[in-house]
């Protein structure tokens, strides 16, 4: 098979367990019984090791001008090193800052953020799509990066390539821009990457369990903390609109009724480093409508949590690449992002991507 050839936006963590586990699943086999981590080794012939990166953009002095192998481990990026990424003649190149850097991220105001140089020219990001010959670009800018967003997909569009929107804001879910993309004969998927068991996919299965149980859900919370970049990012509240309507109705669409809810990050705790927990409480009634109480606690590595997610959404864009198929990616959407631009449960959304695979779905 041909190499994928991806180009990224926001080198943090997300990035970084995105590249490191291409190079630590590269060399994985078919005939491995299990392999911890991974939802496809095989996804419709395209293996992990046929990504290839070849264009990247970024925003701090710490990352611009390296190699993008020791990039993704320069700060403030935290998580832990765990594949060994050869060099890949990929310089991390500086982009518009925009609305990508939030004021308490630029000011240092909670002691750590973004160190950016705004001297410096900004590369022409469709230039470098161009010249590397990108197939697609992901945007992983950070929360609350809404003209960046829509700067990268407008990138995207001038320079023929597809995109996957890793944060949310809307482009793949509103209707305005995968009509874009459509009419310029281009896959974009997204929005808001899931993670393989994070906060979301947990909440879902929670939620779809007790309806069709007949449990009435009367209130939930999902809160989160954690320390890394992300939610330092969103310590301040304008920049969670779109993430809090995201990750709110990733569950509430599963209902067909109204439930008092507050779902979103809570809190930044330095010292958990990549670490995330997230709490997840849900109130109902079951039969004689007598109390039940659901209280969760998930530990996990935040970042590596949807790196093998993403892995499958670019084999996916890149079998639609292959295939002609443009405008939102249905299937591959509504499995692995929080806000598709149509909602399935997760098990119809499985056996979606399945059927795409095998062709019996154009997306």
């Amino acid at each position: 098979m041909n190499k994928i050839k991806v180009a990224i936006a926001g080198i943090g963590n997300c990035a970084s367990s995105l590249i490191q586990g291409v190079y630590y699943y590269r060399n994985k086999k078919e005939g491995d019984c299990f392999i911890p981590g991974l939802m496809h080794l095989d996804f419709g012939g395209y293996k992990i090791g046929d990504i290839e990166f070849v264009a990247a953009f970024d925003v701090d002095e710490r990352k611009i001008g390296k190699d993008l192998s020791e990039a993704i481990l320069s700060k403030p990026n935290c998580v832990p090193k765990f594949a060994e990424v050869p060099k890949l003649n990929v310089e991390v190149l500086k982009a518009p800052v925009l609305d990508g850097v939030a004021p308490h991220m630029k000011t240092l105001k909670y002691g750590e953020g973004f160190l950016v140089n705004d001297e410096n020219d900004p590369v022409d990001v469709v230039s470098v799509l161009k010249e590397t010959d990108a197939e697609m670009l992901i945007n992983f800018t950070p929360v609350g990066s809404r003209e960046a967003t829509r700067f990268f997909a407008d990138a995207a569009l001038k320079a023929k390539v597809a995109f996957i929107n890793g944060i949310p804001e809307f482009i793949a879910s509103n209707p305005e821009w995968a009509s874009k993309f459509e009419k310029n004969k281009l896959p974009v998927a997204g929005d808001d990457i899931k993670s393989q068991i994070g906060a979301t996919i947990l909440h879902r299965v929670i939620t779809q369990l007790l309806k069709d149980r007949g449990i009435k859900i009367d209130e939930t919370y999902q809160l989160n903390i954690g320390g890394n970049m992300d939610f330092l990012n969103m310590i301040e509240e304008d920049r969670l609109k779109t993430k809090r309507i995201s990750k709110t109705e990733a569950v509430t669409s599963l209902l067909d009724y109204e439930v008092p809810v507050r779902i979103g990050p809570s809190d930044y705790v330095g010292f958990l480093g990549d670490r995330k927990i997230c709490y997840i409480w849900v109130k109902g009634r079951n039969f004689g409508e007598f109390p039940v109480y659901i209280d969760i606690k998930l530990n996990v590595a935040d970042s590596p949590n949807s790196a093998g997610v993403m892995i499958d959404v670019v084999r996916a864009v890149k079998i639609a690449l292959d295939r002609g198929v443009a405008g939102p990616l249905i299937s591959i959407s509504s499995y692995a992002f929080k806000h598709p631009p149509l909602q399935y449960p997760d098990d119809i959304a499985k056996r979606m991507v399945q059927e795409f695979i095998e062709g019996k779905r154009e997306r």
